[in-house]
């Protein structure tokens, strides 16, 4: 069946794709995302209403791109679904042994990633879940764009030699979520904004928690 970029992007937000279905949990991941979506556009609001400073086409051009890109991890997170083995993970898990820019990489990707699927396939799934909640939020941006970014790293010279890959794609990415690290995009229009802001509740006052939070952040 022919599509387009908007009706996939319908099917997406109504959780009625393959990935959805495939995930055993598809309703669960639907209300998951517009719960995330929903509240980044209230945090955004909230910055707004509270800060005049925040009321520029560069903080909204900032957020629009970090919610866009927490999107993309959240999309990229649901193939790897269902757990602890997806049929896909483990083949493109695969393609790393075959398709990597570097002997030793391919070496790691066949004798530790692939026997150790059961692990290594939540430990991804969680990793790329966590980005898109940071992302879309704007909550440890800092620090999560930086896993971003050697994560991604992993798959450009994972999959340098892939012939349906496009290496230049995965240097886009880690391109952007160096932006998002340089220019702290969680404080604009972001949860990282709010507290920094107004810190509340754990990252109030001068506990371990709070402390840490300031210096990622």
């Amino acid at each position: 069946m022919r599509t387009n970029p908007f009706y996939d992007a319908w099917l997406f937000l109504i959780g009625n794709t393959s990935d959805h279905e495939n995930s055993g949990v598809g309703w669960l991941l639907t209300v998951l995302f517009l719960a995330l979506l929903l509240a980044s556009i209230w945090i955004a609001y909230r910055n707004w209403q509270q800060d005049p400073a925040q009321r520029a086409k560069e903080h909204l051009a900032t957020w629009f791109m970090r919610v866009m890109i927490g999107i993309m991890w959240f999309q990229g997170s649901l193939w790897k679904l269902p757990l602890p083995v997806s049929g896909g993970f483990e083949g493109w898990a695969k393609a790393l042994g075959e398709n990597a820019a570097f002997g030793f990489h391919r070496w790691i990707a066949t004798n530790i990633f692939i026997p150790l699927l059961p692990v290594i396939n939540p430990l991804v799934f969680l990793t790329e879940l966590s980005l898109a909640i940071a992302f879309i939020l704007g909550f440890l941006v800092r620090p999560m764009g930086v896993i971003g970014m050697l994560f991604v790293a992993h798959l450009w010279l994972g999959l340098y030699l892939h012939p349906a890959e496009w290496p230049w794609l995965y240097i886009f990415l880690i391109f952007v979520q160096g932006f998002f690290v340089l220019n702290n995009a969680g404080k604009s229009l972001g949860l990282d904004a709010l507290i920094a802001r107004a810190p509340f509740g754990p990252f109030a006052g001068e506990g371990l928690l709070a402390r840490l939070y300031r210096k990622a952040t």
